[in-house]
């Protein structure tokens, strides 16, 4: 019976080593051997065509997926401090596809000036379980860039006898990202703005003809509307764009109802001044709770009709909501524009802003950031 015993317990362990070599997970992983990517491309900042640069010969050992990143830099300069890193299309799928304007982008960080030709190296970066690794070669890219403009503003401000500000003084833009310039503004009178940009100490002015941005003295022409416009100005497409904004309101995320109507109130701000607020409670009538709420509803997000389309206007980060608990940093509060989608994209309300009175606020531009704040608080 012992020897019995002794010959289980021996073939139990010699399958869990058996099965601890079979299922074993495996980090080793192949960087590419192959790159490929157009050899010439005449660059046009406003054309819908995509760039496809792709890599064959990388991969995991245990087949299961690796994080590729691509990598730019000027020919012959040292590829380990890029100009530019960009994930590849869905992070492992072993090629990134972009567009003309990016890439005009990346030629500009190279040094390639508008209407010259040069050329741009990449390569790929191969990542598993934190370990990194680069490709050995790398491949060239020619291209020569069209008409643009190159001395990109630290700040943009926004001038004229149509700007809110009735020409006295520049409305400063939010700098969205790299070459893009967003502003909340009404525009009155004849619609006549300037647009006037700082590049160091040296101030450069812009305008649009034959609907591309240029460099130099002009206008733009917008339009007076009683509502305001969101401007936004793009270096990489050489654009203005235009959309009026209308009916900003508060909701609840769970019923829709409204919390408060913003108004706009001139500096980019939307505002709602002292606003009831109450959660939606199914143990307290006087919340207008619906039938079928069993929960008490305390989360929200903003709703806008952006150039005639709703629009909503949520938490960045799309995780599920949360309570601010003091002290969050502005971008707790910020604001990004999604198409709506009912569970998508909501905060939680502080608990003690649960029957009390508010002023809900929305800055287009705080710290460059698009933020919201919930103030004057008093009771009901």
């Amino acid at each position: 019976m012992k020897n019995l015993f002794l010959s289980i317990i021996a073939a139990f362990l010699l399958l869990l080593g058996s099965c601890g070599k079979e299922y074993q997970l495996s980090t080793d992983f192949m960087v590419p051997t192959e790159l490929a990517s157009p050899a010439k491309v005449v660059l046009d900042v406003t054309s819908t065509d995509n760039i496809v640069f792709s890599w064959n010969g990388g991969g995991a050992d245990d087949g299961s997926y690796v994080l590729y990143e691509v990598i730019f830099a000027k020919k012959g300069a040292d590829l380990s401090n890029p100009v530019e890193r960009i994930k590849s299309d869905f992070g492992a799928n072993p090629r990134l596809t972009i567009t003309h304007a990016t890439l005009n982008t990346i030629a500009r960080k190279v040094g390639i000036a508008p209407g010259e030709t040069g050329e741009i190296s990449w390569s790929v970066l191969t990542s598993k379980g934190g370990d990194v690794k680069a490709t050995d070669g790398r491949k060239d890219i020619e291209v020569t860039r069209g008409e643009g403009i190159d001395n990109m503003p630290n700040n943009l401000y926004l001038y004229g006898e149509g700007n809110e500000s009735n020409g006295a003084e520049g409305s400063l833009f939010r700098k969205a990202a790299d070459g893009i310039y967003i502003l909340y503004s009404k525009v009155s009178g004849n619609g006549e703005l300037e647009l006037k940009g700082k590049v160091g100490e040296e101030e450069f002015g812009y305008y649009l003809e034959d609907g591309k941005l240029k460099e130099g003295v002009g206008t733009i022409q917008v339009a007076a509307n009683t509502n305001p416009y969101r401007i936004t100005v793009d270096f990489n497409t050489l654009t203005v764009k235009t959309e009026i904004i209308s009916n900003v309101r508060c909701i609840w995320g769970a019923t829709y109802d409204v919390i408060g109507q913003l108004d706009y109130v001139g500096d980019g701000r939307f505002v709602a001044a002292n606003r009831p607020i109450r959660f939606i409670d199914p143990s307290k009538p006087e919340t207008n709770p619906p039938s079928w709420l069993s929960w008490i509803e305390e989360r929200y997000y903003f709703i806008a009709t952006v150039g005639g389309a709703d629009k909503c206007w949520g938490r960045m980060d799309g995780v599920s909501s949360e309570r601010p608990t003091g002290g969050e940093p502005l971008s707790f509060y910020e604001l990004g524009e999604f198409t709506w989608s009912q569970w998508d994209h909501l905060w939680k309300m502080k608990g003690d802003l649960n029957s009390k009175r508010a002023t809900i606020t929305i800055h287009t531009n705080k710290e460059n950031l698009m933020v919201h704040e919930f103030s004057n608080i008093s009771n009901l």
